[in-house]
């Protein structure tokens, strides 16, 4: 290897130890050099290699074993969350979807403040008026309503789960509404349900909400994947 220049070091000694363990140079199972050795062969000091190794077993390609060293464990990153989101199935997508969202509906339906209906309120209303705007619109008030219905539930665990689904169903419900003009009859779609599941969360009926949000999920999702 000849020696990194500067830029974030770190970064750069990362890159070049992953680039030799996809080369197979450290096979997986295989122990890394010592820091010392790594430290000489990259030209950096020996915390940036500890560094280095540090983002490597974030990224689930090193681990360290106690006196005996650092060792391979894969040879690409683990792939996170949101991009393994967007390789799956929407099936699969809505299955997890709806026990997140049915759970939020009915958590809402105990918790919601004035604050809460008032923006329920609002962006039931602003669904309605999308009805007559083109889908990646209507698809981005959909999402809206159920951000709020999330929120409503006060648990951030929730609203950091749906926030990772947000951008993968709008990217595929966009497309999927227009292939299968899901509108073509109604442009309102599914209206009529979600202000039920805004007025069971109104009249504090946990299972109301949870009922009338888990059907109008599973007809969506039916709909969708019909062929």
């Amino acid at each position: 290897m000849t020696p990194l220049r500067p830029s974030p070091l770190a970064e750069q000694a990362a890159a070049r130890i992953e680039e030799r363990i996809r080369a197979g140079q450290w096979p997986v199972g295989g122990k890394l050099p010592g820091e010392v050795a790594l430290a000489k062969e990259l030209g950096v000091g020996r915390s940036t290699v500890r560094e280095a190794l540090r983002t490597l077993a974030a990224a689930g390609m090193v681990r360290s074993r106690q006196g005996s060293g650092v060792f391979v464990t894969a040879d690409r990153p683990a792939e996170d969350w949101p991009a393994r989101l967007r390789r799956a199935e929407l099936a699969h997508v809505y299955e997890v979807r709806t026990m997140v969202e049915v759970q939020a509906a009915r958590l809402a339906a105990t918790r919601r403040t004035e604050a809460d209906l008032t923006a329920l309120d609002a962006a039931l209303a602003a669904r309605r008026a999308a009805g007559g705007a083109d889908d990646t619109a209507f698809v981005d008030a959909d999402i809206a309503l159920h951000t709020a219905l999330v929120a409503a539930a006060h648990n951030p665990v929730l609203d950091d789960l749906f926030a990772q689904f947000a951008p993968v169903l709008r990217e595929q419900l966009v497309l999927l509404v227009g292939l299968f003009g899901i509108r073509s009859e109604d442009p309102h779609q599914g209206y009529a349900s979600h202000a039920d599941l805004v007025r069971a969360v109104h009249d504090g009926d946990p299972e109301a909400a949870g009922r009338i949000l888990a059907a109008e999920l599973e007809a969506t999702r039916s709909h969708l994947l019909a062929d």
